[in-house]
């Protein structure tokens, strides 16, 4: 694995993150691995041709690659962008428009962290199984820190989850795919 990371911000790239079913193909590459479109249908339950109209767009916004090695005629295999870090471009850089995608996207990344939330208050894993005993972990703090220090922390937490960051491929044995969230709001 390489701690090389591509940072994404552009308004496009969000604009193509910014639709729900493109977020769950993203979230299953991540949790799953490489897929084709006929795989990534049926666990989706969607429709191949709507697949690959997303899989295109995410392809567009540089959030996913083809795999051509694993491809054989019209069959692509997909994965998601390695060492590739989304950010939020500077919002004095983005058009009104721009703004509205953004807020769209933080509106679904969102809803998604609230649904984490509540599985782990209830104890629940991701497909809602009961008591997953050993593997929820959480923490919460509060501190006082200059926007420089948070800057700080933030960076630092990035550099943690480099450390830690694997793929379905070269994951440890008995690895599961782990969902963690950071953010820091002023409390006051």
């Amino acid at each position: 694995m390489t701690d090389e990371r591509r940072k994404v911000s552009s308004p496009e790239a969000l604009k193509a993150l910014a639709h729900p079913l493109r977020l769950r193909i993203l979230r299953h590459l991540s949790v799953h691995g490489p897929a084709t479109s006929t795989t990534l249908a049926a666990a989706l339950n969607e429709n191949t041709g709507t697949l690959s109209y997303h899989l295109r767009m995410l392809e567009r916004g540089g959030l996913i690659e083809d795999i051509p090695e694993r491809s054989a005629g019209r069959e692509r295999w997909w994965r998601g962008v390695p060492g590739l870090d989304i950010r939020r471009p500077p919002m004095d850089d983005v058009t009104a428009g721009e703004r509205a995608v953004i807020a769209e996207l933080d509106r679904l990344r969102g809803a998604e962290d609230l649904e984490l939330a509540r599985r782990f208050a209830a104890g629940q894993g991701e497909e809602g199984g009961e008591s997953e005993e050993g593997w929820l972990r959480g923490s919460r703090g509060l501190s006082h820190l200059t926007k420089e220090q948070l800057d700080a922390f933030h960076d630092d937490y990035l550099k943690l989850l480099a450390k830690y960051r694997h793929t379905p491929e070269d994951a440890a044995p008995g690895a599961r795919p782990v969902h963690l969230r950071w953010f820091g709001i002023p409390a006051d």
